[in-house]
């Protein structure tokens, strides 16, 4: 989508950290942009920043773990705008803790609001963006926990690979249909994701602050410019980059799991109980 002027984004988590970068780069370029968040007044605030320099912004609430919250926040996109070609499903939390003994509550609330989340973003826009047929471009926040397993992180890091998973497949999907895709693996970026907490709804326990021992939101405030994710998503959007990485020093990371990937392919090749036998070949699609 190299010309965006004038074209219409939505983005779930955009009143702070990389969302907010998002919109404020989107409405530089042009873009209309709907601002949704979880907490209404931060989002309200954010588009009213965008208008006081003369953007086109506004704002709804919105709850990525609930489809029709996300449905109505597209309707509300609609209505406001008259369409929508860009979605950004980047709203997310952080859980910790390993994936036996991480609590229930804790695994249902991270696989709602980073798993489910994205999979509403698609069901509530995409349709509405293939009825158009103007073409469109969606981006969906992963993390570089999508593509290496992070330790102690087994909730948080089974929700990122599955993001990666569900926008390679997507990207798959829409190719002929003039719908373009991108998944945004950050690594280190200064945001306010180490305070999830603070937004935890009751049906997973209610409101918890940080443990005293928790050191991810002081690793996180030494973290790349958010705004400088937002300027890097719409250069990808603009040039058709499907994966999108904020620090190329951690390449070895994905170099490391290839090398080890391979590995599992080489011994596969001389294992005894393979020897022989009768294989397919190919996988269906």
């Amino acid at each position: 989508m190299k010309n965006v002027e004038g074209k219409v984004a939505f983005i779930t988590g955009g009143a702070s950290g990389m969302g907010l970068g998002m919109a404020r780069a989107f409405a530089k370029a042009g873009m209309k942009v709907m601002i949704g968040d979880i907490e209404a007044e931060p989002a309200k605030k954010a588009a009213d920043e965008l208008k006081g320099k003369g953007l086109d912004a506004a704002s709804v609430q919105v709850d990525v773990s609930k489809l029709e919250s996300v449905q109505a926040a597209a309707d509300t996109t609609i209505d406001t705008f008259g369409k929508v070609h860009v979605v950004c499903n980047n709203a997310g939390i952080a859980v910790g803790g390993y994936s036996e003994t991480c609590n229930m509550r804790n695994w249902n609330w991270v696989v709602d609001v980073n798993l489910w989340g994205v999979v509403y973003g698609l069901q509530a826009f995409v349709p509405k963006i293939l009825e158009q047929d103007e073409g469109g471009h969606v981006v969906s926040t992963a993390s570089m926990a999508g593509m290496v397993g992070l330790r102690g992180a087994g909730p948080y890091n089974a929700t990122k690979f599955a993001v990666v998973g569900m926008m390679e497949t997507f990207a798959a999907d829409h190719r002929k249909h003039n719908i373009e895709a991108s998944v945004l693996c950050p690594g280190i970026v200064a945001t306010n994701i180490g305070h999830s907490g603070r937004n935890r709804p009751e049906e997973y326990g209610g409101v918890v602050q940080p443990s005293e021992k928790d050191r991810t939101a002081e690793m996180l405030a030494q973290g790349l410019d958010p705004d400088i994710v937002g300027d890097l998503v719409l250069e990808a959007i603009q040039e058709n980059q499907f994966y999108i990485f904020t620090d190329p020093s951690l390449k070895h990371l994905i170099e490391t799991r290839c090398e080890r990937i391979i590995a599992g392919y080489d011994w596969a090749t001389n294992c005894k109980s393979l020897k022989g036998a009768k294989q397919a070949g190919g996988l269906p699609g």
